[in-house]
């Protein structure tokens, strides 16, 4: 299999690079996190123009019909430059959902989210979830021609700014998905700022009413859409991870060629450069695997999908947990502190760990699926 990036894909890649060396800079990242918002309104309309946010929509629903590839290929410039704006909930998750299963009403707005003008966030994990897909207590009543739903949706990406939340909810057929606008009455959006700085969200829903077409596809239908949508997303923060494992360890590398003791520079420490040496092999594993989870995407077989995206999210989690504390450790007590780059990447890297399936969960995963795959 060929993962060399194509010319497209390589000035995807470099225009976005430059665009982020130039402007996302570590004040304004750390300044954007201060705020609370966890989005630049003025660098979500510049990821617009780029054309990133139309990245997943098709050129015949206003977007540019990326694939798989392009979209690993911008998750891993967003990780390296620490941006946390909702890329992923909105351009790719969110927008995906629709693409897959919304009506033509409802898809008229990926030309509103391509242009950076609608943001969408999925709402579905809850307090008692722990990741399991089918774990869902909220209800979705019908009540004549309209929609009421109820319960509590955890840690919602984006959930308090989000224009539109694609919630999922049980109704007599099993777990359905809706799209809800973000002002209803009778919802409430909790803004919380996660430790990496991006904002989440505790949503109530106490009854809000939504007309019958805001169901997206078929009612009891939301499941695969959802599986879906986590092995998009996963694959995405795999991607995202790489791309922050190369900022540490050219941050560390600069740092232990300049900081000296005993007169020279710590990286002449043979202990120091077999510590870096494990950094690189643990992202170049991270990097295949991340490679290797965004091309299984298009596979058929939803198990193999299913074992792919465990394997990658667990792999790419140990990789991301070892090249974090090393470059931390490396950069002495200053690699902790607010001020210092490598405390942003470790925060971010340990978040990612900690969405859809932390390791322990998708080696579970991968662990039942190895199982099954053997008959008797």
């Amino acid at each position: 299999m060929d993962f060399r990036f194509t010319e497209e894909q390589t000035q995807i890649r470099d225009s976005l690079r430059r665009f982020l060396t130039e402007t996302y800079t570590l004040e304004r990242h750390r300044g954007i996190a201060r705020a609370g918002t966890g989005c630049d309104r003025q660098i979500w309309s510049e990821f617009a123009e780029l054309g990133i946010l139309g990245l997943a929509i098709p050129q015949s629903l206003g977007g540019i019909g990326g694939d798989a590839f392009d979209a690993l290929v911008v998750m891993e410039e967003l990780g390296r430059a620490l941006v946390i704006e909702p890329y992923l909930s909105t351009a790719l998750v969110g927008a995906g959902i629709l693409v897959r299963a919304g009506s033509p009403a409802q898809q008229e707005l990926l030309a509103e989210v391509a242009a950076g003008r609608v943001r969408l966030a999925l709402a579905h994990d809850e307090p008692d979830s722990r990741w399991r897909l089918d774990s869902v207590a909220a209800r979705a009543v019908r009540q004549g021609t309209s929609w009421v739903l109820t319960g509590h949706k955890a840690m919602v990406p984006d959930g308090a700014g989000a224009d539109y939340l694609v919630v999922s909810a049980r109704t007599e057929l099993g777990v359905s998905l809706f799209l809800v606008p973000g002002a209803s009455q009778r919802m409430t959006r909790t803004a919380l700022v996660a430790h990496d700085g991006s904002s989440v969200a505790e949503v109530t829903l106490d009854g809000p009413r939504v007309p019958a077409d805001a169901l997206i596809g078929v009612e009891g239908g939301a499941l695969p859409l959802v599986e879906a949508a986590r092995e998009v997303a996963i694959a995405g923060l795999c991607g995202e991870a790489v791309g922050a494992m190369d900022a540490l360890l050219a941050l560390t590398l600069s740092y232990v060629k300049t900081r000296k003791q005993f007169g020279v520079p710590i990286g002449s420490f043979q202990a120091l450069q077999h510590r870096m040496a494990d950094m690189l092999l643990h992202a170049e594993l991270a990097r295949s695997m991340s490679y290797l989870a965004s091309a299984k995407l298009a596979a058929p077989d939803p198990a193999e999908r299913r074992r792919a995206i465990s394997a990658a999210k667990f792999l790419v989690g140990r990789s991301a947990r070892v090249v974090g504390q090393e470059a931390v450790q490396m950069h002495g007590a200053i690699g902790v502190t607010d001020e210092a780059a490598p405390s942003h990447y470790f925060k971010r890297l340990t978040l990612i760990n900690a969405s859809f399936g932390d390791m322990d969960h998708h080696l579970e995963e991968f662990g039942a699926g190895m199982i099954t795959s053997f008959p008797g």
